[in-house]
């Protein structure tokens, strides 16, 4: 009697602990493969957080120049934020492009709400060698969208190098001036160091 009894625990707690939610970090989610589904974390996840504090690296200012424009970036972490079934940690993006003389290209350090600033984060690579971000520029008719790497070496943590991927290189035809330049150049590294 006392081993059945030992045996329907030991079924009750492996059923509980196969059912429970979980947490995992944000590396761990990084690596999951897609699921036949489409869903690309195990189906007890709840919440992808930054465990390892990784992010902390990438927060703060940064400011850099490529090809006569100054780039300033601001980067803040988001904790435990709901989306769909499964919360996560990640950062959020602001940033201001002036030229030497003051001259304002783009801003949206002004931007009060984080949903409104067209530049999240996704998550880490697989390889774990960059954070991935995914920003939306304001050219209507110029699909300028897509993930923008942000790169810290260990050996040099107050300097990230940035580089943007667009989704496509297709625009509605029409609609994109001739003369369109990209908010972050495309396939252009632009180094940039801690303020």
């Amino acid at each position: 009697m006392k081993n059945i009894f030992l045996i329907l625990n030991i079924f009750i707690l492996t059923a509980i602990s196969c059912n429970a939610q979980s947490t995992i970090s944000l590396e761990e989610a990084a690596v999951y493969p897609e699921q036949p589904d489409g869903r690309m974390l195990p189906l007890n996840t709840i919440y992808v957080k930054d465990i390892n504090n990784s992010l902390n690296k990438y927060t703060g200012n940064w400011k850099g120049s490529l090809n006569g424009k100054i780039y300033e970036f601001s980067f803040i972490k988001k904790e435990n934020v709901g989306g769909y079934d499964v919360n996560w940690d990640f950062i959020v993006g602001r940033f201001r492009i002036t030229n030497s003389f003051g001259v304002i290209f783009y801003d949206s350090t002004t931007e009060l709400d984080d949903d409104k600033t067209k530049f999240w984060g996704k998550n880490f690579q697989p390889d774990l060698k960059a954070y991935v971000m995914y920003f939306v520029g304001n050219s209507i008719g110029c699909a300028e969208a897509g993930d923008v790497y942000l790169i810290i070496q260990p050996a040099t943590p107050n300097q990230m190098s940035i580089i943007m991927i667009p989704d496509n290189d297709t625009t509605e035809e029409g609609d994109c001036p001739s003369n369109f330049q990209p908010t972050i150049p495309y396939k252009k590294t632009i180094n940039l160091t801690k303020q």
